[in-house]
């Protein structure tokens, strides 16, 4: 059944329908002549939103008889929805010259029947106004789209910069257990050790596996090579070649490598290579037995870290090696974790005690437990009701086993605001271990229609609010922070809780997960939506007309002929994700698929499928192939929903890599892009015209030609990819001509990266005026020039800097220069001779990280710390890798 933010996305469609001119598709005659039904419609569609989900006076009103004017009014919408998408398809199919496959995509719009239905709920809730059935506020628990509910949801927006202040993960009672895992992985034995670490599920195996990986000791100590492999209960051998690889050397072609030689490359990149891999959640002795085979016994000190739920399986891997036990907290320190991810250091109340600490001891010690559970009283942490109620609830779980554990987690599904619960059951349709991508996982939640429009910030902001939401109830593990400004930019969950989804998913018919060729679909109305996660190789021959959602987790080379073969069942898709399958050909009436909003595909041939641009309501394409250049259609701007447009190369673990370029030698209208990454504008076409609104742009840019930013009042994140024409002469000191680049740059710019742009360090002054900018990126001699003398300069909100493969001799400032500056990275600026010490005076300072510099440099850092340290600064922590 729609939401109301699926209603809400409905209602955008109507309006453009009703409106919109600048769209072959739309200006059809047959579209045109409808458009007195289309208004119609909208307009009794905003007057039910309004009698049954806005007026006060719904709360004087039997909540149960509303509710079900509610769902009866929500039925018939869906049922609107369905008849139009139809009738757009045939529409679209006739145009481009098919024959529709069935007579309901030639037949006219009909809408009446629906439309007695809505007429019917108003005529009910009319009559039910008129008897005057009132009843106690305090009993309207409907939570869906009620005012109480706008007031939720606008507060969790307004709040969503405070959310997204990322906390440092609360960890209690491990110290000692950390101690003893790092001195026995650095201890004196050269010769290649296994160490162990096991407990039953959402005991905290993985989080201390965690806190020892990145103990600054451990990185220090095992410098050349430091790899983290998941392997579940299904064990995928390349994907573990994949993970180890990454780890060490991003990149490489892996996708187009057989599994001998992805073999052979693990065996030497760990050759000779003092190195520690962390194996998480390994099920099986057979599984050890075939991941042992990659690892070198080189007698240099390199470990091995399990973490298993199996004693037998840790057993088997080392029969006389550490097996660490974890056992559940005491509950001493079971109080300590709950009240600290409660209220984060301040002191629980006294009459919140009793019923706190009833919780924790039904909870058995076990952290998944409770942090879980505590998410949900940090919402309600001042409501002794809640608290007295979960303990309660939970007084009669075992949480011993797995069963007694999911019954617990099942509470905070109890108390999830309902704007939230299609979003985190999604999750569940997802590989096991998957690591979500945050920009990719919200635009997929905006495109299903989770997102409730409030306010007049973005759907994807929103987005990321829910998200954040999740995350602070501790359903959602941050798995990868940016480390410029320690924003979230991949989660993953515990398989615990994705247990917990899919149960709830398959009680509420969100999700369908197929798991053989031949799993019978349930018979279901055409309109209600079903959402497949394929992530097995098997052949599909059929498929239910009602689906609404694809996404591939394997490559699924058969997909061309599966779509043309079961057109009619893809008809009505809306999201489509195909980046795993490696298609030579872009698949037969793709183009016809014209509800679809979002597409990621894996194309191999050469050239951007022009026909892309007739799936009108797009609104995230991904694009990922082998070419280096891939050249845009003029017409891409008939894709007027298109917000996100992204590419990148199959070799690349950052899914908007720089390395991808998309070239728009032109351009028909300006578009209404939010973000692009990689993209070099014809002669002649300026950023302003193509992307007025744009935030986040990732673009290369010519010397000697004008590159004007300064127009574009949205934008917040900026990089800049530098490109010089081929020397066509010298000077008379024989230095190389190659033009310069020139750039004007907005007032609103927060972060800002720059790549072989060969900039002359004078032209600092341009980046030093931007108010707002908090993260600086130069690169690949982004900045060029023996010195940079800063101490004349004041980067005010700057918070992040990274130097990387710059020719800089010589760096002078000091902590005026930079009073904000939390984050400095120095990598492979091999002239650099050292860090101005008056760096580490500056208050704000907490890392400097340091990659392949000179000594003297390493010297100067070293001073550096060791001022910090002596004078009381314990904070400053430095990092050298290798």
């Amino acid at each position: 059944m729609l939401t109301y933010a699926g209603l809400q996305m409905f209602m955008e469609k109507l309006q453009q329908l009703i409106t919109y001119n600048d769209n072959s598709m739309i200006n059809n005659p047959t579209i045109i002549d409808e458009r007195p039904q289309f208004q119609l419609l909208h307009e009794q569609l905003g007057s039910m939103i309004q009698t049954l989900f806005i007026d006060r006076h719904q709360e004087l009103l039997d909540l149960e008889k509303l509710n079900d004017l509610k769902r009866r009014f929500m039925h018939a919408a869906d049922e609107a929805q369905h008849i139009i998408d139809v009738f757009l398809s045939g529409v679209h199919i006739r145009n481009n010259g098919h024959s529709p496959t069935s007579e309901d995509l030639n037949g006219s719009l009909n809408l009446n029947d629906v439309r007695r239905s809505f007429t019917s709920v108003k005529v009910d809730f009319v009559s039910m106004r008129t008897d005057s059935m009132k009843i106690d506020s305090s009993r309207i628990t409907d939570r869906t789209l009620n005012q109480s509910d706008a007031a939720r949801i606008s507060h969790n927006i307004s709040t969503s910069v405070e959310s997204n202040k990322m906390r440092d993960e609360i960890i209690v009672g491990i110290d000692d257990d950390v101690k003893l895992i790092k001195d026995k992985l650095m201890d004196n034995q050269k010769k290649l050790d296994v160490v162990s670490i096991v407990g039953m599920g959402g005991i905290g195996k993985t989080t201390l596996a965690t806190k020892v990986f990145n103990d600054p000791s451990i990185m220090y100590h095992f410098g050349d090579v430091r790899v983290w492999v998941t392997v579940s209960k299904t064990y995928n051998k390349r994907d573990v070649f994949i993970q180890i690889l990454e780890s060490v050397r991003n990149q490489l072609e892996l996708e187009k490598t057989n599994d001998s030689q992805l073999r052979i490359w693990v065996h030497q990149h760990l050759k000779d290579k003092r190195y520690l891999i962390v194996i998480d959640d390994i099920w099986h002795k057979e599984t050890w037995d075939k991941v042992k085979l990659y690892f070198p016994k080189d007698n240099n000190g390199s470990r091995i870290l399990l973490t298993s739920r199996l004693v037998e399986v840790a057993k088997h891997a080392k029969p006389d090696g550490l097996i660490h036990r974890l056992e559940y907290l005491k509950k001493e320190k079971g109080w300590e974790l709950l009240c600290k991810k409660v209220f984060h250091g301040d002191e629980c109340p006294e009459w919140l005690t009793e019923p706190g600490m009833q919780i924790v001891e039904n909870c058995h010690g076990l952290p998944l437990s409770l942090v879980v559970i505590a998410g949900v009283l940090e919402k309600e942490a001042w409501s002794k009701t809640v608290w007295v109620e979960i303990a309660e609830r939970t007084s009669s779980y075992i949480v011993g086993d797995e069963n007694g554990c999911m019954e617990i987690l099942a509470l905070s599904y109890k108390y999830l605001p309902l704007h939230l619960r299609e979003c985190f059951l999604y999750l569940g349709g997802f590989p096991e271990d998957h690591k979500f991508q945050v920009e990719r996982l919200t635009s997929l939640w905006v495109a299903e229609g989770f997102i409730q429009q409030a306010g007049d910030r973005s759907l994807d902001d929103i987005a990321e609010s829910y998200l954040m939401d999740l995350i602070d109830r501790n359903l959602v593990i941050v798995s990868y922070r940016r480390r410029s400004n320690r924003a979230v930019k991949g989660c993953t969950l515990h398989d615990l809780v994705r247990e917990l989804c899919l149960r709830k998913a398959k009680e509420e018919e969100l999700i369908l997960k197929t798991l053989s060729p031949d799993l019978p679909y349930a018979i279901t109305p055409l309109y209600k939506p079903v959402r497949l996660f394929i992530n097995l190789p098997v052949f599909y021959t059929q498929f239910p007309e009602n689906i609404r959602s694809i996404l591939f987790f394997i490559d699924y080379r058969p997909l061309s002929d599966v779509i043309a073969g079961c057109f009619r069942s893809f008809m009505l898709l809306r999201v489509l994700d195909l980046q795993t399958c490696n298609l030579n050909n872009y698949p037969k009436y793709m183009e016809l698929l014209v509800h679809l909003r979002y597409l990621a595909i894996w194309k191999s041939s050469v050239g951007f499928p022009a026909s892309i641009c007739n799936i009108w309501g797009l609104q995230t394409l991904i694009y990922k192939t082998r070419q280096n250049i891939t050249v845009l259609p003029s017409n891409i701007s008939d894709l007027v929903n298109l917000r996100h447009l992204w590419n990148y190369l199959p070799s690349s673990r950052d899914f908007r890599s720089f390395k991808m370029i998309f070239y728009l030698p032109s351009i028909d209208k300006e578009m209404n892009l939010k973000t692009i990454s990689n993209v070099e504008l014809g002669v002649g076409v300026d950023f302003q015209r193509c992307f007025p609104n744009v935030k986040e742009l990732r673009c290369t840019i010519h010397a000697n030609e004008k590159n004007d930013f300064e127009s574009l009042k949205y934008l917040e994140k900026l990089k800049l990819t530098g490109y010089f024409e081929k020397v066509k002469s010298t000077g008379f000191d024989g230095a190389t001509n190659r033009g310069k680049i020139h750039i004007t740059l907005p007032k609103t710019l927060k972060a800002l990266s720059l790549f072989g742009c060969h900039l002359p360090w004078s032209d600092m002054s341009i980046i030093q005026s931007l108010p707002n900018l908090e993260v600086l990126k130069l690169t690949c001699n982004g900045f060029e020039g023996s010195c940079w003398n800063a101490e004349e300069q004041v980067f005010q909100e700057l918070k992040f800097l990274r130097l990387e493969i710059l020719d800089i001799q010589q760096w002078k400032a000091d902590e005026e220069s930079f009073p904000s500056l939390r984050h400095l990275e120095i990598f492979n600026c091999k002239d650099l001779e050292e860090i101005p010490l008056d760096i580490g005076d500056i208050p704000t300072l907490e890392l400097i990280k340091i990659n392949n510099c000179r000594a003297s440099l390493d010297e100067s850092v070293r001073m550096i710390e060791e001022q910090q340290h002596d004078s009381g600064n314990v904070n400053l922590k430095v990092v050298f890798r290798r």
